[in-house]
C-alpha cells in the first residue's frame, strides 16, 4: 500500500505510482567506404553488473516480506532475529494484528503490533512465532548515499510478492509531506532519498538497497502528475533513510514509543493565519510548550510566525516542512508579528 502525498514540486503529487529509469541505445556508422565493422562482444562490465544484481537480490530479498493488514497490503523488512519487522505506519494503519508472508514461503504467519510512529510514517510489528532461518536485513549508512548510486527497490507491488525494480539515487535530503488520505498519516518527512526505481502500490515498507546488499531506505512514496489526472510521474519515488528507520525502530522495539524522533521542534502549537484578504500569511501560535525553544526565546500565544531562518512561512504546513529539514539543537531565527510589529527571536530547536 502506498499513500497519496504532496510534494513541493509544480504539477506533482506523491501517490502510489512511479516507474523506473528508461534505457536508451545509440548506433554509429562509419564514414568510410563499403565494409562494416564486425559486431563486438558486449563489455564484460555489463555481465559484472548483472551478477551484482543477482547477488544483491539473493542476499536481501529473503529479508523482505509481504504484510496484510485487513484489506490492505504492503511490504516490510525483517529487522532482527527475534521476529521484529519494520514497515510504514500507513501500512499497518489502525490494525493490531497482521498476516506476514516471507519471501521464501507461501505460508502466512501471524504478527502483532509492537508500536507505530505516524509522525515519521514508521512502525514495527512482531511475528508471533519466529520460523527457523529468518534472515534480518543489513542496514547501511544513509549519510553516505550519493546521487547516481545504483539501487534496487524490493517489495510486493500490486500484491506481486518478491518483486524487484532498479534505478539510481536521484537526489537526497528531500522533504516530503503526505496528505491525510488513503490511510496516510499525513507525515512530513525530512532527508528522504529520491529514486528512479519504480515504486508502486504495495511497495510501501519494502527495501531500497544498494549494491553492497545494504538497506539504505524504506520505500514509502511515489509521485503522480496532477496535470495528467493523477497518472504516474515516471521515475520519482521516495524512501525514508536508513538512519531514521533504525533510530525509530530501535525505540519502538525497546519501549513501544518514541522519545527521541530526531526531528526538530519549535515547541509551539500553531494554526494557519489568514490576512485581511483571507490569504494564508503565517502560522499563528496557539500555545507555547513550557521549556521549549519558543518559550525560551520569549514567544507567546498570538504571535504569527512569518519566517523560519530564510524560509518564508505562510501556513502551518510550511512551518512543519521547514522544521523537518532541520535537526534538533540547530540554531535559527524566527521572524514573527506581534501587535502589528515585526520581531525576531534566536532559538535553539528542541526535539519533537
Amino acid at each position: 500500500m502506498i499513500p497519496a502525498a504532496a510534494l513541493a514540486l509544480a504539477g506533482l503529487l506523491l501517490a502510489g505510482c512511479s516507474s523506473g529509469p528508461s534505457s536508451s541505445s545509440a548506433s554509429a556508422s562509419s564514414g568510410s567506404s563499403g565494409s562494416s565493422a564486425p559486431a563486438s562482444a558486449a563489455p564484460s562490465t555489463s555481465n559484472e553488473l548483472q551478477d551484482d544484481y543477482r547477488r544483491v537480490i539473493t542476499d536481501v530479498l529473503p529479508s523482505v516480506v509481504q504484510i496484510t493488514a485487513g484489506d490492505s497490503l504492503g511490504s516490510g523488512i525483517v529487522y532482527d532475529d527475534k521476529g521484529d519487522i519494520v514497515t510504514n505506519a500507513h501500512v499497518v494503519g489502525d490494525a493490531k494484528t497482521f498476516s506476514v508472508t516471507l519471501a521464501n514461503s507461501t505460508k502466512a504467519l501471524d504478527a502483532t503490533l509492537v508500536g507505530s510512529f505516524p509522525e515519521s510514517d514508521l512502525a514495527v510489528i512482531k511475528l508471533s512465532q519466529v520460523p527457523g532461518g529468518l534472515k534480518p536485513a543489513v542496514f547501511g549508512d544513509s549519510s553516505k548515499v550519493e546521487v547516481g548510486q545504483i539501487v534496487l527497490a524490493m517489495g510486493s507491488p500490486l500484491g506481486l510478492a518478491s518483486s524487484v525494480t532498479q534505478g539510481i539515487v536521484s537526489a537526497t535530503g528531500r522533504t516530503v509531506t503526505e496528505p491525510q488520505n488513503a490511510g496516510s498519516p499525513g507525515a512530513t518527512i525530512g532527508n528522504m532519498v529520491q529514486t528512479s526505481a519504480a515504486i508502486n502500490p504495495g511497495n510501501s515498507g519494502g527495501a531500497l538497497v544498494n549494491l553492497s546488499s545494504q538497506v539504505i531506505g524504506i520505500n514509502t512514496l511515489a509521485a503522480v502528475d496532477q496535470e495528467l489526472n493523477g497518472a504516474a510521474a515516471p521515475g520519482i519515488g521516495f524512501a525514508i533513510p536508513a538512519a531514521t528507520v533504525t533510530s525509530i525502530a530501535d525505540q519502538l522495539i525497546k519501549t513501544g514509543t518514541v522519545a527521541n524522533s530526531g526531528r526538530a521542534a519549535l515547541g509551539v502549537t500553531a494554526r494557519t493565519y489568514f490576512d485581511s484578504n483571507f490569504q494564508p500569511a503565517g502560522a499563528a501560535v496557539v500555545s507555547v510548550v513550557d521549556g521549549g525553544a519558543a518559550a525560551a526565546a520569549g514567544m507567546q500565544p498570538g504571535d504569527v510566525i512569518t519566517k523560519l531562518g530564510d524560509t518564508q512561512i505562510t501556513s502551518i504546513a510550511g512551518l512543519t516542512t521547514a522544521l523537518a529539514s532541520l535537526q534538533p539543537g540547530a540554531k535559527t531565527t524566527v521572524t514573527y508579528q506581534r501587535d502589528g510589529q515585526t520581531k525576531t527571536a534566536d532559538v535553539t530547536l528542541g526535539s519533537l
